[in-house]
């Protein structure tokens, strides 16, 4: 996300904005793909400087998995509400208004 800002007499206007929407799913996939490519490269890498670079690499996309991964699970699903006249609605009413009298 890219918000850019100009700064006129002590007025903050937003200039230019970037607000792409954040798919969750989607950052998970991208970032367990880099993880995969990030092993590749380690697997295959001889340079001492090369091995350290995706040493870094991995551990920091591991941290950013998991925390995608803790978001994920911090999210509920919101789930439509029935319309207020739904038929299904209304049918179970009637059933548990005589399951309710039923009981008495």
């Amino acid at each position: 996300m890219k918000i850019f800002y100009k700064q006129n007499q002590n007025l903050i206007q937003p200039i230019g904005q970037d607000l792409t929407s954040f798919d969750l799913a989607d950052a998970i996939e991208k970032t367990r793909q880099a993880l995969d490519i990030a092993y590749a490269g380690f697997n295959n890498a001889v340079d001492d400087k090369l091995i350290d670079s995706y040493i870094y690499e991995i551990n920091s996309l591991q941290k950013r998995y998991a925390h995608l991964i803790e978001l994920a699970g911090t999210q509920t699903e919101k789930e439509e509400p029935l319309y207020p006249h739904s038929p299904v609605r209304t049918l179970i009413r009637q059933i548990l208004r005589q399951g309710v009298a039923s009981v008495s």
